[in-house]
């Protein structure tokens, strides 16, 4: 390999890395569904609940049958152990649902192949249908899963208010994610004028010869793009092994997808109360994509999370549930006065006590 070959290969594994997209041995070499989980899934199993192009989604639920719901809707190529360190402290207040969608973690492969973010949005759709009829929720989305709520107002407005009460961005963009890192692997692995598909499959191909290597330094590179500077050990480990799992379909047709889109005309649409969390350190979805996306938001409000990069809730886990909470508390419940009508940036203390407006 000559020395240009070797620093182009470098940096496209750092690029993917930055993108949470490929792992390495740090998981010990063992199937990653054999790590030990960093904690339980919800309790209830109410999968597989069909989507509405009958792809089975795997569902879980925990909390009072009875309280107000929230939905936790997962990141590219992570499952809802992603949300382990937030379902049970909002379980003691919420009906929390978390869901894998399409081709992510135990839900089914995608009918017809439809990896596309208005298919997924659609998967939201299904699963309030399906476990929550009827009943008002607010609808929490990390990265990809937060793109699936705006490809969903783009379909059906109607949800957003008589359904959908509220909803929580986190790590979100509504278009330009070529310029955060995950673009940086696709746009270094596509040729002048390729096109984004060609440049996934490689990157499909990259993640897979990376892991069938030795031990080396992409863990180390993954905590230092992917994190922020605090993140656990554990933590690390769990997301390159669900990264390393993950079905070579959704790197090959939802990560072009997810690229290439720009969602927003989209945005207005969710006229209901929004909050968008973004980590400090956040390269995936930086702030400034974040402070876009809240202006463009007819009720947004901004809280950027210290410590953190691109998945807070794994990072920083309390801060992420003391914002949740209120959050939700607001928009659900009618005798708590609801805050954030007015377009507000808000930072969440580094001790765990409010956020200041």
């Amino acid at each position: 390999m000559n020395r240009k070959t070797a620093a182009v290969s470098a940096g496209v594994v750092a690029g993917a890395l930055a993108a949470g997209m490929i792992g390495s041995a740090l998981v010990r070499r063992r199937h990653p569904r054999d790590v030990e989980p960093l904690g339980p899934p919800p309790p209830e199993d109410l999968g597989p609940v069909a989507s509405f192009d009958g792809t089975p989604l795997a569902v879980r639920a925990a909390g009072d049958p009875e309280a107000p719901v929230v939905l936790l809707a997962h990141g590219f190529s992570l499952d809802m152990s992603s949300w382990w360190a937030v379902w049970p402290e909002l379980a003691k207040d919420f009906r929390v649902i978390a869901l894998d969608l399409r081709s992510h973690g135990a839900s089914g492969r995608a009918a017809h192949g439809d990896l596309s973010l208005r298919a997924m949005g659609r998967d939201l759709a299904a699963v309030l249908e399906a476990v929550a009829p009827g009943r008002p929720a607010v609808v929490v989305g990390h990265s990809m899963g937060a793109v699936a709520i705006l490809a969903l107002a783009e379909q059906r407005p109607e949800l957003f208010g008589p359904r959908i009460a509220g909803v929580a961005l986190i790590g979100a963009a509504s278009s330009d994610l070529l310029w955060g890192a995950m673009g940086s692997v696709t746009e270094l692995l596509r040729p002048r004028l390729g096109s984004l598909q060609a440049a996934a499959r490689r990157v499909d191909g990259l993640r897979r010869v990376v892991l069938a290597g030795p031990t080396g330094v992409s863990g180390v590179v993954a905590r230092v793009t992917q994190f922020g500077p605090n993140a656990p050990k554990d933590v690390v480990d769990h997301v390159v092994a669900l990264a390393q799992s993950t079905a070579s379909e959704v790197w090959t047709d939802a990560l072009p997808e997810l690229m290439e889109m720009d969602l927003r005309h989209a945005v207005p649409r969710v006229r209901v109360p929004a909050i968008v969390l973004v980590g400090e350190h956040d390269r995936v979805t930086p702030p400034a994509g974040a402070v876009a996306l809240t202006a463009a938001l007819p009720e947004g409000r901004l809280v950027v999370i210290p410590d953190a990069g691109h998945i807070p809730m794994l990072e920083t886990p309390e801060a992420v549930v003391r914002e949740l909470r209120g959050f939700a508390r607001a928009v659900l419940q009618p005798s708590v006065p609801r805050s954030g009508r007015r377009r507000r940036a808000s930072t969440g203390s580094k001790e765990g006590g409010e956020g200041t407006a």
